[in-house]
């Protein structure tokens, strides 16, 4: 299973590691770290070195009851950090971690290689045809409402069954405007209860079925400080722990902050099924 960044083939039946970084000031880990070009550039060789296949940069915050960020902030806060490291690191893969179409459009124009949408096409209805213009990977993550509603629409009935058509029907719409690389992301903490994330940990073997790779983001999230009783700080090991079962379950990303960790996970496991 490979997708194609900018030429560049990425093979995913070993997966891959995708670098979090955060430029918002009110991200729930590490809000507020990266607000200087120096501060982005270490941690972009940092997580390089520590072997990221893919550094996602989001200017949005999407936690629960996010404060609403305006487009022109988010391209205020994106634009530069995206020309920074295309200056300093011009071989890396960018992906753009944003639901706005003219968001995903301007980083593109600027060298990003790939988008990272929570609304899968739902939020800005012109997404999708900005990834069928530019022809990159998309990811596609699964959402009820959005950021700021989400946690009030946690009524399913099969939470799975009801993911799985999700994921289906935009499939098929993207497949239809002519996007060939698909990523779907589960949607870890996006609408969903605590038990209903663990059940769709639990089955989530079950997104094979739709053909496409999988990404999971469980990196320091609350679905393990709960469980633990424990802060984001100290959520490093159960992190792991997660990312370790959803790689036995087909995951073919592990989007995180600890890149050095998740590579380590990575490497075990493929030594056990290699």
């Amino acid at each position: 299973m490979t997708i194609n960044c900018k030429g560049q083939l990425i093979d995913l039946s070993v997966p891959k590691v995708m670098g979090i970084l955060n430029v918002t000031p009110d991200s729930f880990f590490d809000g507020g770290s990266y607000s200087n070009q120096k501060a982005v550039l270490d941690q972009v060789e940092k997580m390089l070195t520590e072997g990221a296949t893919f550094i996602d940069v989001g200017a949005c915050s999407s936690k629960p009851n996010a404060a609403l960020v305006t487009q022109s902030e988010e391209l205020q806060r994106i634009v530069a950090v995206v020309q920074w490291i295309q200056k300093y690191f011009p071989e890396v893969i960018l992906s753009i971690d944003t639901y706005r179409a003219s968001v995903a459009a301007t980083c593109l124009d600027h060298g990003a290689a790939m988008i990272n949408d929570i609304g899968a096409g739902h939020l800005d209805d012109g997404m999708l045809e900005v990834v069928a213009k530019y022809q990159v990977p998309y990811v596609m993550m699964h959402l009820r409402g959005t950021p700021q509603t989400m946690q009030q629409h946690t009524n399913y009935q099969d939470i799975v069954k009801e993911m799985v058509l999700y994921f289906a029907e935009r499939i098929h719409k993207a497949r239809s405007l002519g996007i060939s690389d698909l990523i779907v992301d589960p949607g870890f903490g996006f609408a969903k209860n605590l038990d209903q994330n663990y059940e769709v940990l639990q089955k989530m073997e079950l997104f094979q079925t739709l053909e496409v790779p999988i990404l999971v983001g469980f990196s320091r999230k609350s679905m393990i400080q709960k469980v633990l009783g424990v802060t984001a700080q100290e959520a490093l090991n159960g992190t792991t722990v997660l990312n370790t079962l959803a790689l036995t379950k087909g995951a073919c990303i592990l989007r995180v902050h600890d890149v050095k960790a998740a590579t380590e996970c990575i490497k075990l496991y493929h030594q056990l099924n290699k």
